[in-house]
Parts: C-alpha cells; structure tokens; sequence
C-alpha cells in the first residue's frame, strides 16, 4: 500500500497562490502582491539579479 510521493490535493491547492503571483517577477512594477514579505522580498531579489 504505497502511496504518492505527490499529493495531488495539495499539488492543485498549491497552485491557486502560484498562479496569482507568476506575474509579479516579469512584472516591471514594484508593487508585490505576495502572501507574505519573504515572498515578496524573494520578488525583489528576484528582479534584482534578473537586471
């Protein structure tokens, strides 16, 4: 009885988060819109090593 490495119901509610914020590091504005400030702060790291 072997179960998935992968939770499937975690995987797809993982998913509502990360489909609301894969605009934010391309985006050229400086307006986060992450859940939290390590997100946000990971963002605008992001954007810094991505110039």
């Amino acid at each position: 009885m072997g179960g998935d490495s992968f939770d499937q119901w975690g995987v797809q509610l993982g998913k509502v988060p990360a489909v609301a914020i894969s605009p934010e590091p391309e985006s050229a504005t400086g307006h986060e819109r992450g859940p939290d400030s390590a997100t946000n702060a990971l963002i605008r790291h992001y954007r810094t090593l991505k110039d």
